[in-house]
């Protein structure tokens, strides 16, 4: 791959969109180089976190690539559309946590692969902007819906009628970032997450992360007969098994296997 970069340390994948010279713009070759490498890290059953950022000092990824939208018809944006929501889809359902981590510009298609990972890790210097009303287009790889169920209908309006940019601080207090850290420490801050993430029950993850998206999605009484479901579960697993029979015997736990 020459637009897409992985990285693997140990259980912890780093996956870099490599195109800094374009500020690492969304382009019909990276989506489907993104969409090829997280197809591959999906089936990786040693990974146990991931972590998405963007090549260079100046951005996460600045957007979907204008000069490649500029030209489009009606019938050919709706594809690049598909191509675009299929791609981050694979982000947004990824089996494992995923965290972005935000060294500069987040704007439009680039905000939206962020809002795709379960985390938003921000250097100081991160911006985050829906420009899109501004070219005569609204968001198009999932800001409409990703943004509104994270942050209401009301402030996802406000970003997205008037194009306004977050700084980091700004993200932050509205819940779009988790944590700021200095640029230089960001993707360093962004691994030692992840390899804690890592670190524990990984069915455990996988069913928690399952039962908040799901429960996302339905009422409150059904979302906690998922999370009851998902629960239950881990109870079959010998790592549940091990890490209890240690606590409750004061010893150390044995690693986690998985299973």
């Amino acid at each position: 791959m020459e637009l897409v970069k992985v990285e693997k340390k140990e259980t912890v994948a780093l996956l870099t969109i490599d195109r800094p010279e374009g500020l690492n713009a969304l382009n019909t070759a990276v989506l489907k180089e993104l969409a090829d490498a997280l197809d591959v890290l999906a089936r990786d059953r040693d990974l146990r976190a991931l972590v998405v950022t963007g090549a260079g000092d100046r951005a996460f990824v600045a957007g979907a690539d204008i000069g490649e939208m500029a030209e489009l018809t009606r019938e050919e944006a709706a594809s690049f559309a598909h191509v675009g929501h299929e791609t981050i889809k694979k982000l947004s359902s990824f089996p494992m946590p995923t965290i972005a981590a935000v060294n500069g510009f987040a704007l439009g298609g680039g905000f939206e692969l962020a809002l795709a990972c379960d985390l938003i890790i921000a250097s100081a210097k991160a911006r985050f902007a829906f420009p899109e009303t501004g070219l005569g287009i609204t968001p198009g790889f999932g800001g409409t819906q990703r943004l509104s169920r994270l942050v209401g209908p009301m402030v996802a309006c406000d970003l997205i009628f008037t194009g306004r940019r977050l700084n980091a601080e700004q993200a932050l207090a509205l819940g779009i970032v988790a944590e700021i850290t200095d640029v230089e420490t960001l993707l360093d801050r962004a691994m030692e997450i992840a390899s804690t993430i890592a670190g524990k029950a990984p069915v455990a993850i996988r069913n928690a992360k399952r039962a908040i998206y799901e429960g996302l999605c339905c009422t409150l009484s059904d979302g906690l007969a998922i999370e009851t479901e998902y629960f239950s579960q881990c109870f079959d697993t010998e790592d549940q098994k091990n890490a209890m029979r240690a606590f409750v015997n004061k010893e150390k736990a044995l690693p986690f296997k998985g299973r």
